[in-house]
């Protein structure tokens, strides 16, 4: 298999994962940090304690500075819905039902009552909740991804950022899989391709920066 470091050399050489940067606002949209995925008693869960306490930092932050946030969680009706394809490609997603303890965000994050939560069904939090026209409310050019899982809704959210217009931000600490292999090899996508894939670290010193502003 061929070393990350090496890939990623030849891939800045050919012209690929340049750095984008932020822009003047960033937002963060935090994806599917719900007890179904969060609580390793769920059938989709894992534990992801670090990236919670590591996100919970993130948001802190943003609340200093009064940036926007919200949250999106999956849930499903009982009867015929528009993603009955994806909940039998993914059996388990049937656990997330409208009103149900899985569905809740995990407390650890802290939400607050003016961040709103949106539901979805599919990966994509573009897709179904109104998260363009809220950064376009909010005059945000810029989006921090957070949540789970890197490899799907955190993916597909980072790729439509991109195609939305926005700079895309992932702080690295702040996403969380399954498994590693899909986590890191697409982390490394996201910033080969679509998105500015950091450390915690750079993000909160950039935040922290805009108090000197």
């Amino acid at each position: 298999m061929t070393d990350l470091t090496d890939l990623a050399r030849t891939f800045r050489q050919r012209g690929l994962a340049a750095a984008v940067g932020f822009g003047a606002r960033a937002a963060a949209i935090v994806v599917d940090f719900s007890l179904g995925f969060t609580d390793p008693a769920s059938p989709l869960g894992a534990e992801y304690a670090a990236e919670l306490e590591a996100t919970h930092r993130l948001l802190e932050a943003l609340r200093e500075h009064k940036l926007p946030i919200a949250f999106t969680t999956v849930s499903y009706p009982d009867g015929p819905h528009e993603a009955q394809h994806f909940v039998a490609k993914v059996p388990s997603l049937a656990l997330l039902r409208d009103g149900s303890r899985w569905a809740e965000l995990d407390p650890r994050l802290g939400a607050g009552p003016q961040e709103p939560v949106w539901i979805k069904r599919f990966a994509s939090a573009f897709f179904g909740p109104p998260l363009h026209d809220w950064l376009q409310a909010q005059r945000a050019d810029t989006l921090i991804v957070c949540g789970a899982t890197t490899s799907g809704c955190v993916r597909a959210t980072a790729v439509d950022g991109l195609q939305y217009g926005y700079r895309v931000i992932v702080p690295q600490e702040c996403v969380g899989d399954r498994a590693a292999a899909p986590h890191q090899a697409s982390l490394f996508d996201l910033n080969a391709k679509y998105a500015d894939v950091l450390p915690l670290a750079e993000v909160l010193s950039h935040l922290n920066a805009l108090e000197n502003l």
